[in-house]
């Protein structure tokens, strides 16, 4: 039998106590008091549920200051939450005991009025059902075990109906859309498998970024475009063999000259030696591939191929991708979301761009973890993505 129906066998459930009288749905009360909800998920955390005395009322967890929330919210119980990187703030998840629906909301603790909330699914049952099916396609098991070395866009293009599937079929064909996103963005880190031929990260399919960019928007370097300090042989094969989208919307790649290191770009720029302490230490083996935005620079390490991003105002590298291959991923991933966005009639940014950023943040660090650990203290991309006034996705 497949995973998605059952329940992890250290699963939280509730007593009767805990249970009182504040859940009344019975179906749901069944459910508390049995399977329960799983203790590990990919996408939840299910902490509050296991609190003493049971789960909080929305208007116990805020102290509702001067009775301002809505009616709608004051009585759900908070039994959850999204999960997403150290740092980030995600949505609490609210069960309603009378009916049983799950739904989302942030808290505004000095504003409770501005607090609303949107539909997750109809019924504990298939919220465990969809966010089991969610982690089985993360970790390629159950009904999705047979991805399990499968690489490439007709995979992602399979597993992306077979999540659907599994959504429209626990909702009447209209699953929220935080899910419709999960089916539409989650499969694409099957794109690419584990780097064994490259000697990089991840082997990405020949013509991936052709097919994406088209041919004429990918540049690929000759050897009389790198610097001698270039000597990571992985990123120079990736460079000649592979090459970068010149243009990728939030990364544009230096052309004009060959491939220049910190240290040189900066002399040309400035017609001379830059001051002391404008460059950062190694400069010369800093090889500068491009521009991101807001003056900030890409470079390759030119000795072990790691990625960085350098703010010119700020004179600090900061990890950005584990090498060429991941960064090249990272670009594919942000085209491929604007595609899928537009062909979508903008659904996936229309009401739902926190749920998207997070969503895209899970999707990059499951391929390249650079940046997105806990102890990492800033990361360029997942900064991006959460930018919604900047709106980059």
């Amino acid at each position: 039998m497949s995973t998605t129906d059952t329940v992890d066998a250290a699963a939280i459930t509730l007593t009767d106590v805990d249970l009182d009288l504040r859940i009344t749905h019975a179906s749901t009360r069944r459910w508390l008091a049995g399977p329960g909800l799983p203790s590990g998920s990919v996408l939840f955390g299910f902490g509050e549920l296991a609190r003493p005395g049971g789960p909080r009322t929305v208007a116990d967890a805020t102290g509702d200051p001067g009775d301002r929330l809505s009616a709608e919210l004051r009585d759900q119980l908070v039994i959850g939450g999204l999960l997403g990187p150290a740092g980030l703030d995600t949505e609490s998840v609210l069960l309603d005991g009378a009916t049983g629906e799950v739904s989302t909301t942030y808290f505004f603790h000095d504003r409770p009025d501005l607090m609303d909330c949107r539909p997750l699914a109809p019924s504990l049952p298939t919220l465990v059902r969809f966010a089991a099916a969610t982690d089985e396609l993360a970790g390629l098991r159950g009904q999705f075990a047979d991805y399990a070395g499968r690489y490439g866009t007709k995979a992602v293009a399979q597993a992306s109906r077979q999540l659907l599937a599994v959504f429209e079929d626990g909702a009447d064909g209209e699953p929220a859309p935080f899910w419709k996103m999960a089916a539409l963005i989650r499969p694409l880190a099957l794109v690419a498998g584990p780097g064994t031929a490259s000697g990089l990260a991840l082997d990405l399919p020949v013509r991936l970024l052709d097919q994406e960019f088209g041919r004429g928007g990918v540049v690929r370097f000759e050897e009389v475009d790198f610097p001698a300090t270039l000597t990571h042989e992985p990123t120079r094969r990736f460079l000649r063999e592979t090459g970068l989208p010149e243009d990728g919307f939030l990364f544009h790649l230096d052309t004009d000259l060959p491939l220049r290191t910190l240290a040189e770009y900066y002399a040309g720029e400035l017609e001379g030696e830059p001051p002391a302490g404008r460059l950062p230490v190694r400069a010369e083996h800093l090889i500068r591939l491009g521009s991101l935005v807001e003056d900030t620079a890409l470079v390759v390490d030119g000795t072990t191929g790691a990625v960085l991003s350098w703010s010119e105002a700020d004179r600090v590298l900061h990890p950005l991708n584990t090498d060429v291959s991941t960064l090249a991923f990272t670009l594919w991933l942000l085209h491929r979301e604007h595609t899928i966005d537009e062909e979508s009639g903008h659904a996936l940014t229309s009401d739902t761009y926190d749920q998207l950023a997070l969503t895209m943040i899970q999707v990059l660090s499951s391929i390249d973890p650079t940046g997105t650990t806990a102890d990492a203290d800033w990361h360029y991309w997942t900064e991006l993505f959460q930018d919604e006034a900047g709106g980059v996705l």
